[in-house]
């Protein structure tokens, strides 16, 4: 009788953070019944943006919740392609997913106020502002499909590098949509500092994820 080394992974703290996130939607739905059924209902509507969205600075606790599930949601799926890639270095470093994590955070962040103050030295802090918060808005609601994939990935189907790379694919193409329906909606405006928003886009929208890619090959 042939015995085979089966490879067992404890995935108690990737249930306690999926359950986090979990918890941190349950209380957004809480306190914010009706902005969240207007934030999840943004493939459908603008609505949300409408209504509610330019009233309301990055800092509104509505906001900082759902930044907390982007954050949490997109590390644990880079860390999840890591492990399915590069399980040496997975194996090898226990603090991945807290170094993913802050990275990730620290990234988001600086690349946010560094767009303000841009926006504040070309004087186009209205355009810029209506796009930022349209695009984390966003970027938080693909987030949620991205939880969606964890849970689906790490407790159901194991995936391989090629389901991954569709996968982060689709977030990658629906992150593009929701750019270029955000340009749409404030393309008036955009025309009016056309320039400078052509600027803007190369040095902090492109620039930054071509740097990424190139420290990442």
């Amino acid at each position: 009788m042939e015995y085979v080394i089966r490879d067992i992974q404890n995935w108690d703290w990737v249930t306690l953070v999926l359950v986090g996130v979990l918890v941190i939607l349950a209380v957004t739905r809480h306190f914010y019944p009706r902005r969240f059924f207007e934030f999840l209902m943004l493939p459908v509507t603008d609505k949300y943006f409408m209504l509610q969205g330019k009233g309301y600075e990055i800092k509104h606790p509505f906001n900082v919740l759902l930044f907390g599930v982007q954050v949490l949601s997109f590390s644990l799926f880079f860390f999840l392609f890591f492990h399915i890639t590069q399980p040496d270095t997975t194996a090898e470093n226990k603090w991945l997913f807290v170094q993913l994590l802050a990275g990730f955070a620290l990234f988001v962040l600086a690349k946010y106020y560094l767009e303000k103050i841009i926006a504040h030295i070309f004087n186009i802090e209205g355009v810029i502002n209506s796009y930022l918060y349209e695009k984390l808005s966003y970027a938080s609601l693909i987030s949620i499909l991205a939880l969606l994939g964890n849970v689906v990935f790490f407790f159901t189907y194991k995936p391989s590098k090629t389901v991954l790379l569709v996968f982060s694919s689709v977030l990658a193409l629906l992150f593009l949509i929701s750019l270029i329906s955000s340009f749409k909606r404030n393309w008036q405006l955009i025309l009016r500092h056309f320039f400078y928003f052509i600027l803007y886009l190369c040095a902090l929208e492109i620039a930054p994820y071509v740097i990424l890619y190139k420290l990442w090959v």
